[in-house]
């Protein structure tokens, strides 16, 4: 029997074993090919290094799960849970994920890049290191998150949530950050540059050695930011961003004073529904003797 097979729970395997795709040739083997669908529950499992690409997660959950170096390309992952799970060095390039839940997960090293991440949650979860670039995330949430060292280049991140997050030399260059709250979040040393930042939230955020080089701040509130060390700020970027008395910035560069942050509204992306259960078949018709 498949190792596989050993580690999954009775009601997935059962769903994976009715998908027509699936393919387990022999003992030790740990590929799954693609188009596989998993729900069910499978919390704790030990899946690490497993080839996933391309399978399907449909309200599954993998709270807790081992998924260390496991390949997820071009996976769909719709509201399903991966609490707590270590997904460390996992690659879901190209990966769909819609409404999934990763807090507290670990993705150190993970590979995210050119996925879609709408509206799931990376609340508390580790991201150092990992490589989110051309994602695209509307609408998520990385409150608390490790993004250290992380790479968010030329992503889509419009309305995310980054309350308090550690994102210290983490790269964000050419990324649409409109709308984002960066509130009370570090990012010693992140990069910003060419980045769009229009009615982003930065309030009481360290960003110690930033680099802002043309970056777009026209509405941003900076209320309490600590901008003092930043690099490449210009007056005309500053112009119609909104401060108080408790902004610092470089030398010779003033914000002007509002009463409080814009707020513009973002519209979360919708939950999928889960898969309908397939109609019974009909009845065989009689047939009448004559």
């Amino acid at each position: 029997m498949s190792p596989l097979f050993r580690v999954l729970p009775a009601a997935l395997v059962a769903l994976a074993i009715a998908s027509p795709a699936l393919a387990m040739s022999g003992p030790g083997d740990k590929e799954v090919v693609r188009r596989n669908t998993f729900g069910g529950a499978c919390a704790k499992c030990e899946l690490s290094g497993r080839n996933l690409r391309g399978a399907e997660f449909m309200g599954a959950n993998f709270a807790g799960s081992a998924l260390v170096g496991a390949d997820m390309r071009e996976a769909r992952v719709l509201a399903s849970n991966f609490a707590g799970a270590d997904l460390s060095r996992v690659n879901l390039s190209d990966a769909e994920m819609v409404g999934a839940n990763f807090a507290g997960a670990n993705l150190a090293g993970a590979r995210l890049r050119g996925g879609e991440a709408k509206g799931v949650v990376f609340a508390g979860a580790n991201l150092a290191n990992a490589d989110l670039s051309d994602v695209e995330a509307m609408g998520a949430n990385f409150a608390g998150a490790n993004l250290t060292n992380a790479r968010l280049k030329n992503a889509a991140l419009n309305g995310v949530v980054l309350t308090g997050a550690e994102a210290r030399g983490s790269d964000f260059s050419d990324t649409a950050l409109n709308g984002a709250n960066l509130t009370g979040g570090r990012f010693n040393r992140a990069s910003f540059r060419d980045a769009s930042l229009n009615a982003a939230v930065l309030s009481h955020g360290d960003f110690d050695g930033a680099d802002f080089r043309d970056a777009d701040l026209n509405h941003a509130s900076l209320f309490g930011a600590d901008l003092s060390q930043a690099r490449g700020l210009q007056q005309d970027q500053l112009d119609e961003a909104c401060g108080d008395k408790s902004t610092r910035l470089p030398p010779g560069l003033t914000v002007r004073s509002c009463r409080g942050p814009v707020r513009v509204m973002i519209r979360a992306p919708r939950i999928p529904a889960p898969p309908a259960i397939p109609a019974p078949p009909a009845p065989p018709v009689p047939v009448a003797r004559r």
